[in-house]
């Protein structure tokens, strides 16, 4: 169903007042439960803030001048913990702005979709002067909302309160990225190992799957094994191995120093970069 922000201003203050975002459902196609999304404090009572949204919020002075949520970096979900990232918007309007606060979705439309909507707990606006207000929080995304197809880019939407009680909603002033928590293993064996022998480095590359709750193989992925020399400050590419259908990797070199040996993944639009930890490996 509609994904829907609204905010109310109390009269004569310069901050915002209350929040109402209800519950973001599903759209009808999808096997998501009803209940999810949006979950923040609701609005008082007798709220008297005028809404202006969709086209008729194009006509009004309100601008939205800064909207950044994570400070733009890529929101990393694991399979069950919830995540807090801040937000920081930044509103203007020649009669002033009372709040404002952002909200994500993604969907089809604003109105089919998952979202998620600010925090109660340590909201705060800055007046920056008689037109402009910076309003700062947190939202908090919970991945068993989710299906693996909200790794992607999230619209960024804010609804502004202006000092004269209008209420403007901009459904997408910028986009935020969502991705599935990656993990990577390493393992070079036999060790120790004697000087010219051939080792075998074994791995595994994995990512949240936030149908199942558990984290599974990530296929046909490219993945550096790397090298560093005992004593040496950085490592080198050894070789690429690819991933199989389960995410393991396995590899094989000859092994003439003592060093550590390492997998490397440079990540994906909807999986962030990984590296494992070394496994340092003896040679006699």
């Amino acid at each position: 169903m509609r994904i829907r922000a609204t905010v109310a201003a109390v009269s004569g203050a310069l901050a915002l007042s209350a929040l109402a975002v209800p519950a973001a459902q599903a759209d009808d196609s999808s096997s998501r439960s009803a209940d999810r999304g949006f979950t923040a404090f609701q609005s008082v009572p007798g709220d008297q803030a005028k809404r202006t949204v969709g086209a008729a919020a194009k006509s009004a002075k309100v601008k939205i001048t800064k909207a950044t949520v994570n400070s733009g970096k890529p929101i990393v979900l694991g399979t069950s913990a919830k995540k807090k990232v801040s937000f920081s918007v930044t509103a203007t309007d020649p009669s002033g702005i009372g709040g404002a606060a952002p909200f994500i979705w993604h969907g089809k439309s604003v109105n089919k979709g998952i979202g998620f909507g600010p925090d109660e707990k340590g909201f705060s606006c800055k007046v920056a002067n008689a037109t402009t207000t910076t309003c700062k929080g947190t939202i908090t995304l919970d991945p068993k909302l989710l299906l693996n197809s909200d790794a992607a880019n999230w619209n960024v939407g804010v609804v502004a309160v202006t000092m004269k009680g209008e209420e403007v909603q901009r459904d997408s002033v910028a986009k935020v990225r969502v991705q599935r928590l990656s993990k990577l293993t390493a393992n070079a064996s036999p060790e120790p190992v004697k000087k010219g022998k051939t080792i075998t480095v074994t791995g595994k590359l994995t990512r949240a799957n936030w149908e199942t709750y558990k984290y599974q193989g990530y296929s046909k992925q490219s993945v550096k094994l790397q090298f560093k020399k005992k004593g040496a400050k950085t490592y080198k590419n050894i070789k690429t191995v690819k991933s199989s259908s389960t995410g393991a990797l396995k590899t094989t070199v000859k092994a003439t120093v003592d060093g550590h040996w390492r997998y490397s993944f440079a990540g994906t639009a909807s999986t962030p970069a990984v590296t494992s930890a070394a496994d340092y490996l003896d040679v006699k």
